[in-house]
Protein backbone atom coordinates (compact mmCIF):
# COMPACT_ATOMS: atom_id res chain seq x y z
CA UNK A 1 0.00 0.00 0.00
CA UNK A 2 2.82 2.33 0.73
CA UNK A 3 4.93 1.19 -2.26
CA UNK A 4 1.80 2.58 -4.39
CA UNK A 5 0.75 5.61 -2.71
CA UNK A 6 4.72 6.32 -3.31
CA UNK A 7 4.31 5.62 -7.03
CA UNK A 8 1.27 8.12 -7.11
CA UNK A 9 3.26 10.75 -5.65
CA UNK A 10 5.61 10.26 -7.95
CA UNK A 11 3.71 10.55 -10.74
CA UNK A 12 2.01 13.11 -9.52
CA UNK A 13 5.31 14.99 -9.32
CA UNK A 14 6.55 14.48 -12.65
CA UNK A 15 2.98 15.48 -14.23
CA UNK A 16 3.71 18.76 -12.50
CA UNK A 17 7.27 18.79 -13.37
CA UNK A 18 6.33 18.36 -17.14
CA UNK A 19 3.08 20.84 -16.75
CA UNK A 20 3.47 23.95 -19.39
CA UNK A 21 1.99 27.51 -18.27
CA UNK A 22 1.62 29.95 -21.21
CA UNK A 23 5.09 31.46 -20.00
CA UNK A 24 7.06 28.70 -21.48
CA UNK A 25 5.58 29.17 -25.47
CA UNK A 26 6.88 32.27 -27.16
CA UNK A 27 4.85 34.66 -28.33
CA UNK A 28 5.33 33.51 -32.33
CA UNK A 29 3.81 29.96 -30.81
CA UNK A 30 0.78 31.64 -29.05
CA UNK A 31 0.23 33.00 -32.52
CA UNK A 32 0.70 30.73 -34.69
CA UNK A 33 -1.72 28.36 -32.39
CA UNK A 34 -4.39 30.60 -32.16
CA UNK A 35 -4.67 31.69 -36.02
CA UNK A 36 -4.34 27.47 -36.20
CA UNK A 37 -7.50 27.37 -33.85
CA UNK A 38 -9.53 30.20 -35.49
CA UNK A 39 -8.60 29.05 -39.17
CA UNK A 40 -10.13 25.27 -37.85
CA UNK A 41 -13.15 27.27 -36.27
CA UNK A 42 -14.04 29.31 -39.17
CA UNK A 43 -13.27 26.24 -41.99
CA UNK A 44 -15.50 23.94 -40.08
CA UNK A 45 -18.10 26.60 -39.42
CA UNK A 46 -18.17 27.32 -43.10
CA UNK A 47 -18.54 24.06 -44.06
CA UNK A 48 -21.66 22.95 -41.72
CA UNK A 49 -23.22 26.27 -42.34
CA UNK A 50 -22.46 26.21 -46.04
CA UNK A 51 -24.34 22.85 -47.39
CA UNK A 52 -28.29 21.61 -47.62
CA UNK A 53 -29.74 22.25 -43.98
CA UNK A 54 -26.66 23.85 -42.58
CA UNK A 55 -29.02 26.98 -41.42
CA UNK A 56 -32.52 25.30 -41.97
CA UNK A 57 -32.35 22.81 -39.59
CA UNK A 58 -30.05 24.19 -37.05
CA UNK A 59 -32.42 25.79 -34.96
CA UNK A 60 -29.23 28.34 -33.00
CA UNK A 61 -28.86 30.32 -36.38
CA UNK A 62 -32.31 28.76 -38.60
CA UNK A 63 -33.51 32.30 -40.43
CA UNK A 64 -37.29 33.01 -39.76
CA UNK A 65 -39.19 36.01 -40.62
CA UNK A 66 -38.49 39.17 -38.14
CA UNK A 67 -40.38 40.66 -35.51
CA UNK A 68 -43.51 39.79 -34.99
CA UNK A 69 -44.23 38.56 -38.11
CA UNK A 70 -42.43 36.02 -37.05
CA UNK A 71 -44.74 35.15 -34.11
CA UNK A 72 -47.42 35.58 -36.30
CA UNK A 73 -46.05 33.17 -38.43
CA UNK A 74 -45.22 30.48 -35.89
CA UNK A 75 -48.81 30.46 -34.57
CA UNK A 76 -50.48 30.10 -38.54
CA UNK A 77 -48.03 27.32 -38.65
CA UNK A 78 -49.19 25.25 -35.60
CA UNK A 79 -52.51 25.97 -36.83
CA UNK A 80 -51.72 23.75 -40.01
CA UNK A 81 -51.59 27.56 -42.15
CA UNK A 82 -48.17 27.80 -42.65
CA UNK A 83 -47.02 25.84 -45.57
CA UNK A 84 -46.43 29.61 -47.75
CA UNK A 85 -44.55 30.85 -44.52
CA UNK A 86 -42.39 27.61 -44.56
CA UNK A 87 -41.75 27.80 -48.08
CA UNK A 88 -40.30 31.30 -47.75
CA UNK A 89 -38.27 30.71 -44.67
CA UNK A 90 -36.82 27.50 -46.42
CA UNK A 91 -35.68 29.82 -49.42
CA UNK A 92 -34.00 32.34 -46.95
CA UNK A 93 -32.32 29.99 -45.44
CA UNK A 94 -30.75 28.00 -48.69
CA UNK A 95 -29.99 31.57 -49.73
CA UNK A 96 -27.74 32.03 -46.87
CA UNK A 97 -26.25 27.66 -47.08
CA UNK A 98 -25.39 29.44 -50.65
CA UNK A 99 -23.87 32.41 -49.55
CA UNK A 100 -21.70 31.35 -46.45
CA UNK A 101 -18.93 29.15 -48.54
CA UNK A 102 -17.88 32.34 -50.26
CA UNK A 103 -16.92 33.70 -46.64
CA UNK A 104 -13.71 31.03 -46.02
CA UNK A 105 -10.91 32.91 -48.07
CA UNK A 106 -11.87 36.44 -46.13
CA UNK A 107 -12.15 34.69 -43.03
CA UNK A 108 -8.30 32.89 -43.16
CA UNK A 109 -7.15 36.30 -44.64
CA UNK A 110 -8.20 38.17 -41.84
CA UNK A 111 -6.84 35.50 -39.46
CA UNK A 112 -3.43 35.18 -41.03
CA UNK A 113 -2.97 39.16 -40.65
CA UNK A 114 -3.65 39.17 -37.05
CA UNK A 115 -0.17 40.40 -35.28
CA UNK A 116 1.19 38.94 -32.62
CA UNK A 117 0.19 41.64 -30.19
CA UNK A 118 -3.48 40.90 -30.89
CA UNK A 119 -2.45 36.75 -31.12
CA UNK A 120 -1.33 37.42 -27.10
CA UNK A 121 -4.59 39.08 -25.81
CA UNK A 122 -6.65 37.48 -27.51
CA UNK A 123 -5.42 33.98 -26.11
CA UNK A 124 -6.36 34.91 -22.66
CA UNK A 125 -9.44 36.31 -23.42
CA UNK A 126 -13.13 35.12 -23.24
CA UNK A 127 -14.26 31.75 -24.92
CA UNK A 128 -15.45 34.04 -28.17
CA UNK A 129 -13.02 36.55 -27.78
CA UNK A 130 -10.74 35.26 -30.95
CA UNK A 131 -14.39 35.60 -32.94
CA UNK A 132 -15.18 38.81 -31.65
CA UNK A 133 -11.60 39.69 -33.49
CA UNK A 134 -12.45 38.27 -36.23
CA UNK A 135 -15.95 39.51 -36.81
CA UNK A 136 -14.32 43.36 -36.06
CA UNK A 137 -12.02 42.06 -38.88
CA UNK A 138 -13.88 40.77 -41.72
CA UNK A 139 -17.65 41.76 -41.22
CA UNK A 140 -17.61 44.11 -43.62
CA UNK A 141 -16.10 42.39 -45.88
CA UNK A 142 -18.16 39.37 -46.33
CA UNK A 143 -21.18 41.45 -45.96
CA UNK A 144 -20.55 43.39 -49.12
CA UNK A 145 -19.30 39.84 -50.98
CA UNK A 146 -23.09 37.83 -49.46
CA UNK A 147 -25.25 40.48 -51.05
CA UNK A 148 -25.36 40.13 -54.44
CA UNK A 149 -25.25 36.27 -53.92
CA UNK A 150 -27.73 36.57 -51.46
CA UNK A 151 -30.33 38.85 -53.75
CA UNK A 152 -29.62 36.17 -56.56
CA UNK A 153 -30.62 33.50 -54.98
CA UNK A 154 -34.05 35.33 -53.08
CA UNK A 155 -35.05 36.68 -56.33
CA UNK A 156 -34.15 33.30 -58.51
CA UNK A 157 -36.95 31.84 -56.56
CA UNK A 158 -39.55 34.91 -56.11
CA UNK A 159 -38.97 34.99 -52.50
CA UNK A 160 -38.09 38.29 -52.65
CA UNK A 161 -41.09 39.71 -53.81
CA UNK A 162 -43.16 37.74 -50.89
CA UNK A 163 -40.86 38.74 -48.29
CA UNK A 164 -40.56 42.64 -48.84
CA UNK A 165 -44.50 42.97 -49.36
CA UNK A 166 -44.76 41.53 -46.00
CA UNK A 167 -42.10 43.18 -44.31
CA UNK A 168 -43.12 46.53 -45.63
CA UNK A 169 -46.86 46.42 -44.39
CA UNK A 170 -45.55 45.30 -41.25
CA UNK A 171 -43.25 47.95 -40.60
CA UNK A 172 -45.75 50.62 -41.37
CA UNK A 173 -47.29 49.66 -38.61
CA UNK A 174 -44.28 49.25 -36.62
CA UNK A 175 -44.43 45.49 -36.49
CA UNK A 176 -40.98 45.08 -38.12
CA UNK A 177 -37.53 47.10 -37.92
CA UNK A 178 -37.28 49.09 -41.10
CA UNK A 179 -33.95 48.19 -41.52
CA UNK A 180 -35.18 44.01 -42.15
CA UNK A 181 -37.48 44.91 -44.90
CA UNK A 182 -35.13 44.29 -47.85
CA UNK A 183 -34.73 40.31 -47.86
CA UNK A 184 -31.36 40.40 -48.94
CA UNK A 185 -30.42 42.44 -46.36
CA UNK A 186 -32.17 40.54 -43.75
CA UNK A 187 -30.87 37.32 -44.83
CA UNK A 188 -27.36 38.87 -45.08
CA UNK A 189 -27.50 39.93 -41.36
CA UNK A 190 -28.72 36.88 -40.24
CA UNK A 191 -26.29 34.64 -42.46
CA UNK A 192 -23.61 36.69 -40.75
CA UNK A 193 -24.78 36.24 -37.60
CA UNK A 194 -25.32 32.53 -38.15
CA UNK A 195 -21.76 32.31 -39.17
CA UNK A 196 -19.91 34.07 -36.58
CA UNK A 197 -21.96 32.24 -34.05
CA UNK A 198 -20.94 28.49 -35.22
CA UNK A 199 -17.13 29.99 -35.33
CA UNK A 200 -17.84 31.38 -31.56
CA UNK A 201 -19.19 27.58 -30.86
CA UNK A 202 -16.03 25.94 -32.24
CA UNK A 203 -13.64 28.81 -30.77
CA UNK A 204 -15.67 27.85 -27.06
CA UNK A 205 -14.97 24.05 -27.87
CA UNK A 206 -11.32 24.22 -28.49
CA UNK A 207 -10.49 25.95 -25.38
CA UNK A 208 -12.96 23.64 -23.28
CA UNK A 209 -11.29 20.98 -25.03
CA UNK A 210 -7.73 21.48 -26.05
CA UNK A 211 -7.71 18.38 -27.35
CA UNK A 212 -9.98 19.23 -30.23
CA UNK A 213 -7.45 21.73 -31.89
CA UNK A 214 -6.59 20.26 -34.81
CA UNK A 215 -3.12 20.92 -34.73
CA UNK A 216 -0.45 19.53 -31.92
CA UNK A 217 0.66 22.96 -30.71
CA UNK A 218 -2.65 24.42 -30.50
CA UNK A 219 -3.52 21.55 -28.30
CA UNK A 220 -0.20 22.55 -26.13
CA UNK A 221 -1.14 26.16 -25.85
CA UNK A 222 -4.66 26.06 -25.15
CA UNK A 223 -3.76 23.20 -22.75
CA UNK A 224 -1.62 25.38 -20.53
CA UNK A 225 -4.63 28.06 -20.24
Amino acid sequence: MKRLALMLCTTLLSFNAFALSLSDFSQQDTAVAMKEALTQSARVAVSELGTPGGFSNNPDVRIELPGKLGSAARTLKMMGMGSQITALENSMNAAAEAAVPQAETILVNAISNMSLTDAKGIITGGNDSATQYLERNSREQIRALFLPSVKAATDQVGVAQQYNAFASQAAGFGVVDPSATSVENYVTEKALDGLFTMIAEQEASIRNDPAAAASSLARKVFGAL
